[in-house]
């Protein structure tokens, strides 16, 4: 989805001066780089290394955004075209680690387990405006230690659309990425056409792990698109102003990129400033707040200013179940999202400040979604829309209902919900006088009950379960 809609929150000047913010820190204070093969890799190339600190000068940064792709096609498990991250282009999915989960059929708030997995994935398959899976869950009936992997065992079993996923090490990442090989039919397939795209995270302030790190760099030598965002909380890991934020957060994903590229130039990379605030009364971190979609709105402009695919948030709320909080923040976020670009747009289905996730939950998203994607279309100027002839034809005190122009054009100007209530009052009322919340779950049942996807082979499947057998061995 392209908005067509003109909307900036920042100009140029502006953008230059955070993005020059982002540079100073890089350079006056530096990174604290806790992994010795990324020190190595930056001190060859020009930075100052001094134990962990590592100063890294603009123009190896710059060299570095040339160097990455301002574009990235992904596909679906079957290896067609689903999704181009570049430009304006937006596209929706679930989110990760959530470690409770509304159970799909009571409603009750209880530990994450696999089958959530399946059935986020499975919800995803079904909904026409989310377009990737995340597990919206922490998987805890399994091997606590392997939950990434069981997470990405469950979606790919459960939806062809593309997934993205997160790993606790290198070593399960890389697992991940051979379960993934085995759908794809290899590692150059992989690699070709990728399906997956991973996730791995600085600590901010201005501080790299090794953990995170391997992980970055695993990706770009497997060709797999890797986000490398900071999920910073303002007045706590970030300064209380979204532009200071916005810098921090600039200088850490800025070294992830710089890192990736010296390894393995021109590995795929998704950029971006994500963050909460501190809510000082509740010492919460409040994922609808207007400031969360204000700096990653900001985050969206400025990667596509330089030319970087962009991650992004829209679907969380902090209520803990579908009621009007919910739709007011996840309509907003949509919006935000959506005038602002933002490529890939995580966490649709968070619920209750990112700790429980919530398929009933993603299938509002779904709806908020299509709507916002109207709003955010525009429309059409043209002789043909302002349609002076059929106006002309139906004259003074005429109706346009039997004109042939209405019958052109209805489907495609008028929006259709597929769950929002528009029927007369006495209708509403014999159907049960159903809210909002009801007519959600009736949709998700629906889903749950009838929609098949399409099954892995016999001998894909056997590869996975074999894959994660040796991982639960390697454990003892």
């Amino acid at each position: 989805m392209i908005s067509q809609l003109d909307f900036r929150l920042l100009t140029e000047a502006k953008m230059d001066q955070i993005i020059d913010g982002g540079y100073q820190l890089m350079e006056q204070i530096g990174m604290d780089i806790h992994y010795d093969k990324a020190r190595d890799l930056l001190g060859a190339a020009g930075c100052s290394v001094d134990g962990i600190r590592v100063k890294i000068p603009r123009e190896l940064t710059k060299k570095a955004l040339a160097l990455t792709p301002s574009g990235i096609q992904i596909y679906d498990r079957n290896g067609e075209q689903a999704m181009l991250l570049e430009g304006h282009n937006s596209y929706f999915g679930g989110g990760p680690t959530c470690p409770y989960f509304f159970d799909a059929e009571t409603g009750e708030r209880r530990l994450a387990k696999k089958s959530d997995a399946a059935a986020s994935a499975k919800v995803t398959d079904a909904l026409p405006n989310i377009d990737y899976a995340m597990s919206l869950c922490m998987i805890g009936d399994q091997t606590k230690v392997l939950a990434d992997l069981h997470e990405i065992d469950a979606m790919v079993r459960n939806t062809t659309k593309p997934i993205a996923g997160w790993a606790f090490n290198k070593e399960n990442m890389e697992d991940i990425f051979h379960i993934c090989e085995a759908v794809a039919g290899g590692k150059e397939q992989l690699r070709a056409k990728p399906f997956l795209i991973v996730y791995s995270e600085p600590t901010t302030p201005l501080v790299h792990t090794e953990e995170a790190l391997e992980k970055l760099l695993l990706a770009a030598e497997y060709g797999v698109p890797c986000i490398y965002t900071p999920g910073m909380i303002f007045g706590g890991t970030a300064p209380a102003t979204i532009a200071g934020a916005l810098a921090v957060g600039l200088a850490d994903t800025f070294t992830g990129l710089v890192l990736a590229q010296l390894a393995f130039p021109g590995a795929p990379f998704l950029g971006g400033t994500s963050g909460t605030p501190m809510d000082m009364k509740t010492m919460q971190t409040p994922y609808g707040a207007p400031e969360t979609s204000l700096i990653l709105g900001a985050s969206n402009e400025i990667m596509r200013y330089l030319g970087i695919p962009s991650f992004d948030m829209t679907g969380a709320t902090e209520s803990k179940k579908i009621d009007a909080q919910a739709g007011i923040e996840v309509s907003m976020e949509a919006m935000i999202s959506l005038l602002t670009g933002g490529n890939l747009i995580h966490d649709c289905g968070f619920m209750d400040i990112g700790m429980t996730g919530s398929v009933d939950h993603l299938v509002l998203c779904d709806e908020i979604i299509s709507m916002a994607k109207r709003y955010c279309k525009g429309f059409e100027v043209s002789d043909e829309t302002i349609c002076i002839d059929t106006i002309t034809e139906v004259g003074p005190g005429g109706n346009f209902l039997k004109a042939e122009h209405t019958f052109k054009h209805f489907r495609s100007e008028f929006w259709q919900p597929a769950i929002m209530e528009r029927r007369a009052y006495d209708a509403w009322k014999a159907d049960g006088a159903k809210d909002t919340a009801q007519r959600v779950h009736e949709k998700l049942t629906e889903i749950l009950e009838t929609h098949r996807v399409e099954p892995l082979s016999d001998e894909v499947t056997a590869k996975i379960d074999a894959i994660i057998a040796a991982a639960e061995a390697r454990l003892g």
